[in-house]
């Protein structure tokens, strides 16, 4: 069995996040939400034939979703990329926030990285099968890691965004979780997450990363209704977020990514000054980490200070 190289894991994590992604949308069609009769009524489809369209539409991204599990055509993930894009953009066109749109950056921007990664579309490949092994060169890699990076930074600052609004259903959530006050649950995870979104844009250090993969998985699950499929459809942020973390692992720097890759060994001294280098890295992201949490903590304390104190002043008048 072959090795994992990291064009490998990154091209199945792309590949397993578009499915999720998908088959998650898709059921949503199958259960006939409700809302979507918002966003057909943008193209002038009245509700009663957006309900008998919905399950059609829902089994056709069901099906797309798991056909890119078993039989990844290139014209799978080059439909997604323009589905994708329309569905997130009837969100504001129906009249919600801009950031619905935003939040939703790894619905079509996945299939358009792992198709950069797969050496593109043309007319005579697309019908071809994506292979894992396509050779990936470093000015690929570059590519594939900028548009990694501007994926993150655009779900992150969409959802951070929406709390910072005081999205009405992020509030249902908090006060069912058992926070007193949802608004101040909110404006703190906006703030968290609003800077997690700059750190990523500006310097993406891969122990937050991490922090921040585990922090959307994991805040995804809380949805009051269809939860399940509520965190599948979010596959695309979880599938972004891991192949950013694999694309600057030190042991695979995008950078070296083609001589480390067509080297079999390294010699001694070599292994030694990349062991030394490795554990400066991991000490100096520790250290990176421990400052952005404490920026953020010191931050979110003092805007409530403020937040409180000035509530004070307007009571007592």
């Amino acid at each position: 069995m072959k090795s994992l190289t990291l064009t490998r894991k990154i091209h199945y994590t792309l590949r397993i996040a578009i499915a999720l992604c998908f088959i998650g949308h898709g059921s949503f069609g199958i259960i006939t939400k409700a809302i979507w009769c918002n966003y057909f009524a943008v193209f002038g489809i009245g509700t009663k034939l957006a309900y008998q369209l919905m399950p059609w539409l829902g089994s056709f991204d069901i099906l797309l979703g798991i056909t890119m599990l078993v039989f990844p055509i290139r014209a799978i993930p080059a439909w997604l990329c323009v589905w994708g894009l329309v569905t997130a953009l009837c969100r504001p066109l129906s009249g919600e926030p801009l950031a619905e749109f935003i939040e939703r950056a790894g619905n079509f921007g996945v299939p358009f990285t792992l198709l950069v990664l797969s050496g593109g579309l043309t007319k005579s490949n697309l019908f071809s099968v994506i292979n894992p092994d396509h050779p990936v060169d470093d000015k690929t890699m570059k590519r594939v890691f900028l548009c990694l990076k501007i994926i993150v930074f655009l779900l992150l600052a969409g959802h951070g965004w929406l709390n910072l609004i005081d999205k009405k259903g992020l509030l249902i959530q908090y006060t069912a979780l058992g926070f007193s006050n949802p608004e101040k649950t909110a404006l703190l995870v906006g703030l968290f997450e609003a800077s997690a979104a700059i750190s990523v844009l500006i310097r993406p250090l891969r122990s937050l990363i991490f922090i921040f993969f585990i922090w959307k998985m994991t805040t995804e699950l809380f949805y009051p209704h269809y939860e399940f499929f509520e965190w599948i459809e979010r596959g695309g942020s979880y599938g972004a977020l891991l192949a950013l973390w694999f694309a600057i692992s030190p042991a695979h720097n995008p950078k070296h990514l083609t001589q480390n890759e067509n080297r079999g060994t390294l010699n001694s001294g070599s292994a030694r000054n990349a062991g030394g280098w490795t554990l400066h890295v991991v000490s100096n992201l520790n250290f990176q980490t421990l400052r952005f949490v404490r920026s953020i903590l010191k931050s979110c304390i003092l805007l409530f200070a403020f937040r409180d104190k000035r509530f004070a002043i307007s009571d007592s008048h």
